[in-house]
């Protein structure tokens, strides 16, 4: 029977544990014993050979022997092996404990279920509950060792009470080279249909409820019948024993005991018995011999379920409960506390301590927060707070987004090209008297501002197309009409003053640059000015530029400002020799001075 000594160890103590090292059932001395002693006795043997028999030439060998068998035991994995392999079967052992079929439900469902105090319905009910007792019993009798001595054959258990001789012969009659502990479930289902049509089962849901229950108690045979056949992988024991007891026969000659006066490390004293490979002998090899145990808790051992208990056990109360105590209630009467809306059930004198220790009432319930920060904030403040957390982490999310961007030097032209063409409509626009400036040319002047801005990842709407509907002055052309910064941004002379000043500074800088370097050597092959360069003009030639709407050119032309498309930029490639140079000195703080 398994040993129980919970009782013993209900109270942590000193030395708690120490009660039970005294007991010999179930405990580590009977299981290891022997081994302990053949191992001692083995160690023994060849500590007294090495001692008295050999010569002094056989014991040199022996030594180097012992010393080089001590430094590679230690390449055994003895602690990951042992740990991980025991850690497996004793998850095992308890599922397959709990996989156990108990009849406590399915009895509580037939009590309950299947009505009548007459002969028929207390025979369905006994009938159906020794089915399912009788699937319990086939299912252990085939993978416990006690309950297959108990009952060795049919014949057992027909004497025993657990089958007729009709079922007996039914039951022999059914072919199947396979495990027939699943035709008594059958069985029950049968009759179980058979009280529904009768009516002893009053409604569909208990007949449901029924099933459901035998279902859950079949399938807890059917997992003890997987757990029989399908073992721990044989090769994974193997390793186990196989490492632990070749660790061991390694120390029986490793851990002997040397000449001190020859001086090896770690041999200056002789002790003759080896106390701290004996308790290693004991850990270890007890530490197998639990695994040993629970890897098949259905036999003998100490340790082992007790199949045979709970055969008995089920069958007798499970047979009560759907028999003897079908419909049997007490007198309801009222209970002691029944006008006491707060009852309070008597303590003894050993538990009075009990009354002395206030209610839980949460983890925070004795939590104490100072005064001033126990007041409400106004939500005008909090909105506040909330608004500038918000700012502040879109303008950071703005400002990663530019700093991941990587545009082209072709696309700075273009996109800057594209927002002066659009702000340079708007102002010929806003100059011009005639209502021919339709609704589609502000929307055709957004979209390429948009455009402008999607292109390129910064603020100034730098783009990748560079050919646009206005027309720059870099390739050579007579300039006809006012620069753009005159037309533009002559109403705004006081704001410029105020910012030129930073300006200077980012020019500088940006005159380093390999682009204004290669704009520069464009300008000096053309013998244009910078601000020649970025001045906006008009175009004779219609072979020099592409006109976007006929209208618009006519309408501009009596305004005295004409717009029409530009040529592709291309700009040229980088100065050689001592400019091309400094131009690659500068390419590595590029990206920082663009962003």
């Amino acid at each position: 029977m398994t040993v129980t000594y919970t009782a013993r160890v209900a109270n942590a103590r000193f030395c708690g544990f120490s009660k039970l090292l005294l007991a010999w059932k179930g405990s580590i001395y009977k299981v290891l014993y022997k081994e302990f002693l053949a191992f001692f006795a083995m160690y023994t043997a060849i500590s007294i050979t090495y001692r008295f028999f050999l010569v002094d030439g056989q014991k040199r060998y022996f030594e180097k022997l012992s010393i080089y068998c001590n430094n590679y035991a230690s390449l055994i994995p003895m602690s990951f092996v042992l740990g991980f392999y025991v850690t497996l079967i004793v998850n095992r052992w308890w599922s397959q404990y709990t996989s156990i079929p108990l009849p406590d439900r399915v009895m509580c469902v037939l009590s309950g279920g299947v009505q009548g105090t007459d002969e028929r319905g207390r025979l369905l009910r006994r009938t159906l509950m020794r089915y399912s007792s009788l699937s319990a019993l086939l299912i252990l009798r085939s993978v416990s060792t006690a309950v297959f001595k108990r009952f060795p054959t049919i014949d057992h258990v027909v004497e025993a009470g657990f089958m007729t001789r009709e079922e007996r012969k039914k039951f022999e009659s059914l072919h199947s080279p396979y495990n027939k502990y699943w035709i008594p479930c059958v069985w029950f289902t049968n009759l179980a249909a058979a009280a529904r049509c009768e009516g002893r089962i009053k409604d569909d849901n208990t007949y449901k409820l029924l099933l459901e229950e035998l279902n859950n108690f079949r399938g807890k045979c059917s997992m003890l019948f997987h757990y029989d056949m399908i073992s721990v992988p044989l090769v994974y024991t193997q390793v186990v024993t196989l490492a632990v007891y070749s660790f061991f026969l390694v120390c029986l000659i490793g851990r002997q005991f040397l000449d001190p006066g020859q001086g090896y490390p770690g041999h200056d004293l002789d002790l003759y018995v080896p106390i701290f490979t004996l308790l290693q002998f004991f850990f270890y090899a007890g530490w197998l011999k639990v695994a040993e145990q629970l890897i098949n808790p259905f036999g003998e051992d100490d340790d082992d379920f007790e199949t045979n208990w709970l055969i008995d056990r089920n069958f007798q109360v499970s047979m009560m409960a759907v028999d003897e105590m079908y419909g049997d209630l007490p007198m309801m009467e009222r209970d002691r506390y029944w006008n006491d809306s707060n009852p309070r059930p008597p303590y003894t004198a050993a538990t009075l301590f009990v009354l002395r220790k206030p209610s839980f009432q949460g983890s925070t319930f004795d939590m104490t927060i100072p005064k001033e920060e126990m007041h409400f904030q106004p939500l005008e403040d909090i909105a506040e707070n909330l608004e500038e957390s918000g700012t502040r982490n879109h303008n950071l999310a703005l400002f990663n987004r530019l700093l991941g961007s990587a545009p082209s030097p072709t696309g700075f032209m273009g996109g800057a090209l594209r927002r002066t063409s659009a702000q340079l409509r708007r102002l010929t626009r806003s100059a011009s008297t005639d209502p021919s400036f339709s609704e589609e040319e502000d929307e055709q002047d957004e979209e390429e501002e948009s455009a402008g801005r999607s292109a390129g990842s910064l603020p100034s709407g730098l783009a990748l197309d560079t050919t646009q509907s206005t027309i720059c002055s870099c390739g050579g052309l007579t300039s006809t009409s006012p620069a753009l910064s005159q037309l533009h941004f002559h109403q705004q002379t006081h704001r410029e003053e105020k910012e030129s000043q930073g300006d200077k500074t980012s020019a500088e800088s940006g005159r380093k640059s390999p682009l204004y370097l290669g704009l520069k050597s464009h300008l000096c092959s053309s013998n244009r000015s910078v601000p020649d360069f970025f001045s906006f003009q008009s175009i004779s030639d219609p072979a020099k530029g592409l006109t976007a709407k006929t209208q618009v050119v006519s309408n501009k032309a009596e305004s005295g400002l004409s717009l029409l498309t530009i040529p592709t930029l291309k700009v040229s490639a980088f100065p050689e020799n001592s400019e091309r140079e400094e131009s690659q000195l500068d390419s590595k703080w590029l990206p920082s001075q663009v962003l």
